[in-house]
């Protein structure tokens, strides 16, 4: 395994794999990395060739208020790990290297980076595609894997592929949880014993609505109000939002028909968690 800091050098390494005709998986990551991450790694290493990480903590993805200077790093234990599954190389720039001075391009994918968590978290979308973008110019990958705990995200980057003609195929892998349920998430180490064992209350809301939805319920603002009446009986719970949207243009849905997403984000003490399902009613 080798450790890229430069893009230069990083666009070289790639150059050399595509004349040896090797494809390449791409698993972009901040870092401090959790068994999520690695199934992601795992999926790479049986598709292709070769496999790269990232680790970039992106700063255009913070808001003013938000976490970018406690956000956890540990590269030792997270090269440890890598090393450990076999990865080919980890690319890990920093910012000055990813966003030079005097750097005047951003990418958006409108309307869709407005919903959900972009409602709470302005300009958060923006910085995500625009650190994938580069990264995918970088590495040049023929799959990039992505997990589902960031529905929107994932649905999103795949829409600027299809609209910018990027030749990268998006794979995104289903949520990983702990023993406990909690969805694995590295802002989980912000979390102390009573807050870990509030945040179950995600989880908790959820499987409630897909046990509504597997009964026949079909009301978006019905199943809404069960998972807000089950979070708001948790004291250290405090919800950001809950919804139910299509998997396209993440437009609220007044009944569900066909596939859904119910998203959440909670705030559980100061951390804000996100979990969601991708559910359908039965015909």
């Amino acid at each position: 395994m080798e450790t890229i800091t430069k893009i230069e050098e990083m666009k070289a390494v790639v150059k050399g794999l595509k004349s040896q005709g090797k494809t390449i998986g791409f698993v972009p990551t901040m870092g401090f990395l959790h068994e999520g991450h690695l199934s992601l790694v795992r999926e790479s290493r049986k598709r292709t060739d070769s496999t790269v990480v990232s680790i970039f903590v992106n700063p255009l993805q913070f808001g003013p208020k938000e976490d970018l200077k406690d956000y956890p790093r540990d590269i030792k234990r997270d090269s440890s790990l890598l090393e450990k599954e076999r990865v080919d190389y980890i690319f890990y720039p920093d910012a000055k290297e990813m966003y030079p001075e005097g750097y005047k391009t951003y990418v958006e994918v409108r309307d869709l980076r407005d919903k959900l968590c972009g409602r709470s978290r302005p300009g958060h979308f923006r910085g995500v595609c625009t650190a994938v973008l580069k990264l995918f110019n970088i590495l040049s990958p023929d799959i990039s894997f992505f997990g589902q705990k960031d529905a929107q995200q994932a649905i999103i980057l795949k829409r600027m592929v299809k609209d910018l003609n990027l030749g990268v195929k998006i794979e995104v892998l289903p949520i990983l949880r702990d023993e406990d349920s909690l969805a694995l998430s590295s802002r989980n180490i912000y979390l102390n014993p009573e807050e870990r064992k509030a945040a179950l209350v995600l989880n908790k809301s959820l499987k409630e609505a897909e046990m509504l939805i597997e009964k026949g319920e079909k009301k978006s603002a019905f199943i809404i109000q069960k998972i807000r009446e089950i979070i708001e009986k948790e004291p250290l719970a405090k919800i950001d939002y809950v919804e139910i949207v299509d998997l396209d243009e993440l437009a609220p849905l007044k009944e569900i028909e066909k596939e859904a997403l119910i998203a959440l984000a909670v705030f559980i003490g100061k951390t804000r968690l996100i979990d969601n399902t991708i559910v359908e009613t039965k015909r």
